[in-house]
Order: C-alpha cells, then sequence, then structure tokens
C-alpha cells in the first residue's frame, strides 16, 4: 500500500465546532512549502554554546556554531525560550515575551543571529509560551496587587476556595511537576486570599484565555516576532490554555505521564479511532478558535512562516484536528517518540501518523528526543517503564544498556529520516549523546525534581551541555571551564571534533543520511510497504530508496543493491539485530 502526503482529496478530522471539506483553492497550493519536508533542528540555548563564559549558553554563542548546523545538512533551527525570565524553569517562564534575557544576550543579538541563519540559508522558529506566564511578568503582579473580581484579576484563573474560610483548593487538580495545581494567595492585610490556577510550578501562573485582552496581547507578540524575521513559532502546551467550564475535579490514569502522554520506551495505543477521557485541562475544543486567529496573522506576512504544536494529544486522529489548512501547520509526533522498538509497533505508528496527518493535508512528523524527554540514546535500552517526564537517576530502576541504547538510536534515526514529512532533531542527538544519569543532586534545577521532593528526577539529564571540542575545558561548550550543568568526565568520544570525519562516527551518520534524504527528497516522499521480512523487520520503499529496520534479534538476509547508508557497519550480506540500512537498486 502507498501512502502519500500530499493526497488529491482532503478531508478533515470531524470537530464539534468545525467539520467541512477543505476548500478545493488551498489543496492546490499544498505540498510546496519548505516546512512539508523541513529537517529542524532544536537548540536549548543555556546548553547549546556560550560566548560569554558564564557558563550558560547564549545568543552570541549560537552565531558562532551555526555554519556547523549548515554543514550538518539541516533546514532550520528551532529556539527553545531566550526571553526575559527569572528561569525557574529554564525560561518557559516568562516575564517579557518581547525581550531578550541579558542572560542570553540583546535584541540585537538575537537581530545578529537570525541574519547570520539567513545567510547559511536556515529558517528560524523561537518558541511561544501562551499557557501561563511568570509570576514575575507585570501582568500577574498587577493581578496580585489587585482586588478579587478585577480586571487585572480575569486576565488568569482566580478562584474562591471551598470548605471552611476557603481553605480548601477549587478543585483536585495537580501540577505537571507535581503536587497542588493551586496556589493561595495572601491578602495586604496578612489573611488568605484567593487561589490561582498553575498546571506548571507555582511561578507559572495560567493565563484565563476566555478574556480578549490575553488574546490581544499575543497578536502583538507575534506580530512583534514576525516582523523580527522570524520564519515562525513552536507553540508550548498548544493543547493547553482553554479549560472546560466550571473546572470541574478529575483524577488522571495512573499511567498518563506529565503531560497527558503515556510509558516512555513502552507500547502506546496506536491508531485508535476510541479516545480516552479528555482532561479539562488539555485538548478543550475551544484552543481551535486561537489557532485559526493566530494562523490568519502568519498568513498576513510572506515566507511560508509556521506554527509547530507542542500538544500532547491522542489518537493521532484527534491530533489531527491541531493541524488542519486553517490552523496549525505542523504537530509533534509524540505517539511516535514513545513507540517501542518494535517492528509491529513501528509500522502500526507510521501507517497512523500518515494517514492521520494526510487526511487533513498535513505532513506527518517524525520526533525522537527533545529537552523534556530521556535521550533515545538511552530511552530505547530501558529496561523498565519510565512514565514520561519522571526522568531517570542513579536509583531509577531499568538502567539503560549504554552500548544497546547508541546502536537502537542509530538505526532509529535512520530509519526516521527516511520518512516522508518534516524530522526534528534535539541538540547533540547527532552526537550520539546519552542522556546524563549521574548528576550530583545539588545541581539539579528541574522544578519536577523539588516538587516530587526527589521522587522524579525529571529533565536535567537531557539537557546538559553538549560537547563540542574533546580536550577543551567544558568540552568547548564555554569560552571558559563553566557548565551551568555538570558534564560527565567521559564524554571527549561524544564531542564533534573527534567525530567530524570519522568513518562510521554518529555525527557522519547524521551528516550523511540528511544529505541523501535530500538528494533523494525523501522528505516529499511516500511509503510503500515491502513484505517477506517478517514482523520484526521494518521494510519500505521511498522513490528509488529502500529502507529495511531490523528491530529483532536475529539477522536478516538483505537484498541485492547498492549500500546508501547503513545505521551499523554490516558483515556480508545480512542485516544484523538493531540495524537500518539504506539501498538502491
Amino acid at each position: 500500500m502507498t501512502l502519500d502526503n500530499s493526497p488529491e482529496i482532503v478531508v478533515p478530522a470531524a470537530d464539534v465546532e468545525t467539520d467541512q471539506i477543505v476548500d478545493s483553492k488551498l489543496i492546490d497550493t499544498m505540498g510546496t512549502e519548505w516546512w512539508r519536508s523541513a529537517v529542524i533542528y532544536q537548540i536549548y540555548p543555556r546548553s547549546f554554546a556560550d560566548d560569554s563564559g558564564d557558563g550558560i549558553g547564549d545568543l552570541r554563542g549560537i552565531t558562532r556554531r551555526l555554519p556547523a548546523l549548515a554543514q550538518l545538512g539541516i533546514d532550520a533551527i528551532w529556539l527553545s525560550p531566550f526571553y526575559t525570565s527569572p528561569q525557574r524553569d529554564a525560561g518557559y517562564d516568562v516575564a517579557d515575551y518581547c525581550d531578550v534575557d541579558p542572560l542570553f544576550g540583546t535584541l540585537d543579538d538575537f537581530a545578529e543571529l537570525e541574519a547570520a541563519a539567513s545567510a547559511l540559508g536556515l529558517k528560524v522558529i523561537v518558541d511561544i509560551v501562551p499557557n501561563h506566564t511568570s509570576s514575575d511578568h507585570a501582568w500577574f503582579q498587577a493581578a496580585i496587587a489587585a482586588a478579587p473580581g478585577s480586571e487585572e484579576r480575569s486576565r488568569y484563573i482566580f478562584r474562591d476556595g471551598t470548605g471552611p474560610g476557603g481553605d480548601i483548593a477549587p478543585n483536585n487538580w495537580d501540577s505537571v511537576f507535581g503536587g497542588p495545581a493551586w496556589t493561595r494567595t495572601t491578602n495586604p492585610d496578612g489573611t488568605p486570599g484567593q487561589w490561582y490556577l498553575h498546571l506548571f510550578d507555582s511561578t507559572q501562573p495560567d493565563l484565563d484565555w476566555e478574556n480578549p485582552w490575553v488574546r490581544e496581547q499575543f497578536r502583538a507578540i507575534l506580530r512583534f516576532w514576525l516582523d523580527r524575521g522570524v520564519d515562525g513559532f513552536r507553540v508550548d502546551v498548544a493543547h493547553g490554555m482553554i479549560k472546560k467550564a466550571g473546572l470541574p475535579d478529575y483524577t488522571p490514569p495512573a499511567d498518563s505521564g506529565s503531560m497527558g502522554g503515556g510509558t516512555v520506551g513502552f507500547e502506546p495505543e496506536i491508531g485508535s479511532h476510541a479516545e480516552a477521557p479528555t482532561p479539562p485541562y488539555w485538548a478543550q475544543d475551544g484552543v481551535h478558535d486561537i489557532y485559526r486567529d493566530w494562523r490568519a496573522i502568519l498568513d498576513e506576512y510572506e515566507g511560508d512562516r509556521v506554527m509547530v504544536a507542542e500538544a500532547w494529544v491522542e489518537p493521532l486522529t484527534k491530533l489531527a484536528r491541531w493541524v488542519r489548512p486553517d490552523e496549525m501547520h505542523q504537530a509533534f509526533n509524540f505517539s511516535y517518540l514513545e513507540s517501542a522498538w518494535t517492528g509491529p509497533t513501528m509500522r502500526r505508528v507510521i501507517d497512523a501518523s500518515i494517514d492521520a496527518f494526510s487526511g487533513v493535508g498535513a505532513p506527518s512528523t517524525w520526533v525522537l528526543s527533545n529537552h523534556d524527554v530521556v535521550r533515545h540514546a538511552s530511552r530505547l535500552a530501558l529496561t523498565a517503564e519510565n512514565p514520561q517526564g519522571h526522568g531517570i537517576g542513579p536509583k531509577s530502576p531499568g538502567q539503560p544498556v549504554p552500548a544497546l541504547g547508541l546502536r537502537r538510536a542509530r538505526s532509529a534515526t535512520a530509519l526516521m529520516l527516511a520518512l516522508p514529512g518534516s524530522a526534528y532533531l534535539y541538540q547533540g542527538e547527532e552526537l550520539g549523546l546519552p542522556e546524563v544519569i549521574a548528576l550530583p543532586d545539588s545541581a539539579r534545577e528541574d522544578p519536577t525534581w523539588f516538587r516530587t521532593n526527589g521522587e522524579r528526577y525529571g529533565r536535567d539529564g537531557c539537557r546538559v551541555p553538549i560537547p563540542w571540542e574533546a580536550t577543551s575545558p567544558s568540552y568547548g561548550f564555554s569560552t571558559g571551564a563553566a557548565s551551568w550543568l555538570p558534564q560527565p568526565g567521559d564524554w571527549a568520544p561524544f564531542a564533534r571534533d573527534a567525530q567530524i570525519g570519522v568513518a562510521g562516527s554518529t555525527l557522519e551518520l547524521y551528516t550523511r543520511a540528511l544529505a541523501l534524504r535530500s538528494e533523494h527528497n525523501l522528505g516529499l516522499g511516500s511509503v510503500e510497504w515491502l513484505d517477506g521480512y517478517g514482523d520484526d523487520v521494518v521494510a519500505f520503499r521511498n522513490g528509488s530508496v529502500t529502507v529495511i529496520a531490523n528491530t529483532g534479534e536475529v539477522a536478516v538476509e538483505l537484498p541485492i543493491g547498492k549500500m546508501l547508508l547503513t545505521s551499523h557497519e554490516l558483515h556480508g550480506a545480512a542485516l544484523a539485530p538493531d540495524t537500518t540500512v539504506w539501498i538502491v537498486d
């Protein structure tokens, strides 16, 4: 069966607000935009490159290292937040959406970065965090200072408590980072006041997106950055923002994960048309009106500006509603990221992804790692369940097997980069970086660690500054020896300068795969499944390229053809376990 990302007839998934056929004029223009097949590289600014020497990455550091990314062969960069922030959640607690935090530089530094990226042919996508602000934001400070029922408080979700004296939180919701999702304020006279909602840390109060004032502020924020040349936005918590009327109590399933996802490294339900109960704080239908409004703004600008949703929504048929032609352009495919490394699972999630996204005229996206999950060079070799967001540390059960993890990671990446659609890479994965497990407790900064009293290690392990030079202080991450999270002492072999030009290195595998992906136009291709290889093998054709991935424990015979790419050295004509190859006739 051939699955194509550019169908002639596009019918969107049903929605309680919009159940319509896509206009044929929209269909006629589909399939040419850069983002449909782009490989987008996520930069976590504080951990990418430090130019100032303070041990925290910055915009000038990114600019200095952009040529290396162009050499890798990517199409765009996505920058995690660099806005003014107290940094209690690594910048996802924004205090000013229209300025650069001095930690990272200035607006002039951003302009230089954008210009340098453009000169190298790289698009620039920036994060936007609309679900919540920092408690330091002027809007929230005004809300705290104002009286209950005031205009200032209406911009956030303040509620009176229940029970005697209002001592009980308005409902039973828990924070993604652990603990309750409500914090009580204190009145000017010292008496207990109202409660405010924060689905994340208590220093990240949720905005009330039912308020027209909030919506107007973000229209201006989008235009601020679009006017400065950004090519699009990655929208944080794009399945949040709208809460169910009445804010009813809700108890999530025990294995739902911190953002509503499943258990990392184990098999979720893929492609099911049945939907689990929707939490009253995620995936409410009202979010679609917001994105239709935002899409209209982006469409005013030249250059195919793009929005990508961080939306932890399952099943994929429901997630597809985020990427209809008048809403988002892309949504991260977390169903793919969370899938187990088995042949049947891979085939099901690929089929379900292409079917769901192409059904609304959107490309599927593929992703294996990011700043919120255990790096896939470790995650694919875990031997125990690991719910998303919990992280792994020295005392976690099911410690990963390093050599097996790297082998599977290379194989999984080779498979992913052969798929049609858009692929996302996370900084350092091209070096084969594993999760850093042995961080000292005193160095941890993730709010999850503190809000769960150390029960969850959180996300620090995937955020350790990356190595550039094997023999330099801080492995060349900084101009000095400082590093905001300690780097392992055995990372020299992972450094970029230790891998560049070295046959068989992970960096050379990525560079070769990206070059071949572009040469054979795989991003705009299609998947044609090949039979006869057994359940453990994922085998398909994309254009002229045959892709075969062995997820099992027994070697399989390879067909005759020219070998374009192999994730691991071959011995004879057999494909060893946890190996992927690309072949042309």
